[in-house]
């Protein structure tokens, strides 16, 4: 028989509670799921994208990945494999002055998450609109996420919404 592997654990993990937030809750809106295997790279990838149901300005949307090494590794039992899963999250948010707006995205998320964490700020914008940029923003977590995890997803996801209401504000 098949046992789930970490990554299809954590999965449904993530969508339990953020389905829950959004049907159940109603606190967010999901607005795009995808549920992908890279065959070029044999890894899996899950992505759920929302936003706040009363602030729709900012986007979140949460990356659950894992790689060849773990899935093979975990499969195979090999004894020295550690399997886990990367996470990231990533914000997009319309930024009118950069100078200023970037820096206090910064210290926002600072503030809210472990120094276990890259921040990435990137700015794009579309030739010939007057309306600024479009910041996205990337949140990734330095360690790999294991089932002993599970038990941190709701929490983790309360940050997840405080960051996105800090977003709002800026």
């Amino acid at each position: 028989m098949f046992d789930p592997t970490v990554f299809e654990n954590l999965k449904v993990a993530f969508e339990n509670h953020l389905y829950d937030l959004d049907n159940i809750d109603q606190k967010i809106l999901i607005q795009n799921r995808k549920d992908q295997m890279d065959f070029a790279r044999l890894s899996r990838c899950l992505s759920l994208e929302f936003i706040l149901v009363d602030q729709p300005e900012v986007t979140a949307e949460l990356k659950l990945g894992t790689l060849l090494e773990d899935l093979a590794g975990e499969i195979l039992e090999m004894p020295e494999a550690q399997p886990g899963c990367f996470l990231l999250l990533q914000f997009r948010k319309a930024v009118r002055e950069p100078h200023k707006e970037c820096e206090q995205i910064k210290q926002v998320l600072s503030s809210i998450w472990e120094e276990d964490v890259e921040l990435t700020q990137t700015l794009s914008f579309i030739y010939g609109e007057k309306w600024g940029y479009l910041n996205r923003i990337e949140v990734q977590f330095k360690s790999k996420l294991t089932e002993e995890h599970m038990g941190e997803i709701k929490d983790f996801l309360t940050y997840v919404l405080m960051s996105l209401e800090q977003l709002n504000q800026i």
